[in-house]
């Protein structure tokens, strides 16, 4: 991952919106969610739902399909997962970390 689409995704995610979509569609899995039911659990209008989707969707963290008549979302797991790569590359000079990768991350797009 380069540092311009770093830099996008993390903005995209300095948001509180943003970031409680996000992680729902993290949560969901690969079933995803309609915006209905985002709406529902994340108590958030319509219009402003649309818009920060619009904007994770822009830096490639969600992607879109239709289902009929329905939108789905669904989190990005494999750019989610080289955000994260990104981010711990060079994670204690190479040295062993204190803390353990999360298991999470390495299982996600198995939900």
């Amino acid at each position: 991952m380069e540092d311009e689409g770093v830099v996008k995704a993390l903005g995209a995610l300095a948001q509180a919106h943003r970031l409680r979509a996000f992680r729902a569609l993290v949560v969901a899995g690969q079933g995803g969610l309609t915006p209905g039911v985002l709406m529902e659990r994340l108590d958030i209008p319509a219009n402003t739902l649309s818009f920060h989707l619009k904007e994770l969707t822009h830096a490639g963290l969600v992607t879109q399909t239709r289902d009929g008549r329905h939108l789905i979302y669904r989190a990005a797991f494999e750019r989610m997962n080289a955000l994260l790569g990104f981010l711990t590359a060079n994670c204690c000079e190479g040295a062993d970390c204190a803390v353990p990768p999360p298991a999470a991350c390495a299982t996600a797009c198995d939900c």
